[in-house]
């Protein structure tokens, strides 16, 4: 059968001479991987259109869909959104790759999941908007809010007298815990900030210099690694702690 479907683009492969097998996170469909064919051919009937399956696109497509099978086929697509920067910006597009990674990591059934895509889809599209700073706060805000729709999230608990963050239980707590996988200090009032911080526009009142970006980014991945089975490390973080570094 055939459906409409909104699409994000996590990952393009090539595929015999001109075609692709692509993943894309489907707003109707979750994760699917699909084979789209003759689209790196380039002819007066047949226009080059690989560049629109490009890692962070956000498509429209009509797709053919059998729950038995674990490759699809798209019959239609058109690009939903049209970036202005993200391709251009290099900060923007090392930002985005980033969160492809971090979503890439987070989804491992084919389910549908209507919350987390208008999530992402809000993230990507405030992203190609976004001025220098609020930028450049995106990976923490993704990371920040991300895991509330995998089933765990970093309670916002913290006041005076509640001012560590225990990693391994997920929330601020008054003493030290028995382990060292605590956050402690500034880190905590700045984590705290960013559970606060419920919509991307609020991202360039929040100022932040690179060294806090870095270290808040580790803690939100170590975080991770405790409360999402098989997330480990993370590719694109050294690219990104490089770009905090201009």
């Amino acid at each position: 059968m055939l459906h409409k479907t909104k699409g994000l683009v996590l990952r393009a492969v090539k595929y015999g001479d001109t075609s692709l097998i692509v993943s894309v996170f489907t707003e109707l469909f979750g994760l699917q991987s699909y084979i789209v064919n003759g689209v790196r051919t380039s002819s007066p009937k047949q226009p080059y259109r690989a560049n629109l399956f490009q890692a962070g696109t956000l498509l429209d497509l009509v797709v053919y869909h059998n729950e038995r099978s674990t490759l699809q086929r798209i019959k239609e697509f058109r690009w939903n959104l049209v970036y202005k920067d993200i391709y251009k910006n290099v900060h923007k597009n090392t930002v985005a790759l980033f969160m492809i990674e971090v979503l890439q990591k987070c989804l491992t059934q084919p389910e549908a999941n209507p919350d987390l895509f208008a999530f992402v889809e809000d993230v990507f599209s405030h992203l190609d908007e976004s001025d220098a700073n609020a930028a450049a706060n995106f990976p923490l805000y993704f990371m920040a809010n991300l895991g509330q729709f995998f089933g765990f999230r970093i309670q916002d608990d913290y006041e005076e007298g509640n001012t560590v963050l225990d990693l391994q239980e997920g929330g601020f707590v008054a003493l030290r815990p028995m382990h060292p996988n605590f956050v402690e200090g500034a880190p905590c009032e700045h984590i705290s900030q960013l559970l606060k911080t419920r919509h991307p526009d609020e991202l360039e009142q929040l100022h932040l210099n690179r060294e806090q970006r870095k270290l808040l980014l580790d803690v939100f991945i170590t975080f991770y690694i405790f409360h999402h089975p098989g997330f480990g490390q993370l590719k694109s973080v050294a690219v990104l702690h490089a770009l905090y570094e201009t």
